[in-house]
């Protein structure tokens, strides 16, 4: 699936219209329904070729948070072989409870995973906190970059971000499509 024709299926499957609040408080006529690409077997892996791209040259772990980030660590984490991270918002209060899961030492580098960023508060938020447990975190990457403050909100935090799409571009390209 080339890169036009992924925008489209991902239109087409998970972008709803509406009256949504999203996570930073803002409200918005529209909403990427992540879970929904996340979930088609062939979107997804469609999408996780496109993220192979966006991938700094060298890194240790692959860092999925919750929930969205999750199962597109996973399945980059099988395409290409390094192992990933489930970040979780609240470390869990029972067994282990670890804010991070899989495994790691301090020093390692993770790239964030994430699937779709409007303001990057909980990216950043994230970002801090697996920080202080010894990971190093320089990059981010995502399907959607809404394009409302995300990535400058990363870059105050030191890290740069890269978007499969920017919102602009996945609209554009999803209109060239029909």
């Amino acid at each position: 699936m080339n890169k036009v024709e992924l925008a489209k299926n991902i239109k087409d499957v998970s972008y709803l219209t509406g009256n949504f609040i999203l996570r930073s408080g803002k409200t918005s006529s529209f909403y990427w329904d992540k879970y929904r690409f996340e979930s088609a077997p062939r979107l997804l892996t469609a999408i996780v070729e496109e993220m192979q791209k966006l991938l700094p040259e060298s890194f240790d772990k692959l860092a999925g948070l919750e929930l969205g980030g999750i199962p597109l660590a996973a399945a980059l984490s099988l395409k290409i072989d390094k192992p990933c991270l489930y970040v979780r918002k609240v470390a869990k209060t029972y067994g282990t409870c670890n804010l991070v899961e899989g495994g790691f030492k301090s020093g390692q580098t993770a790239v964030v995973i994430e699937d779709v960023i409007t303001t990057a508060g909980q990216v950043c938020t994230s970002v801090k906190q697996i920080r202080e447990l010894g990971l190093v975190v320089g990059y981010v990457v995502c399907v959607i970059d809404r394009q409302q403050g995300g990535k400058e909100n990363l870059k105050k935090v030191g890290c740069s971000l890269s978007s499969i799409f920017t919102q602009e571009e996945l609209e554009r390209l999803a209109k060239d499509c029909n």
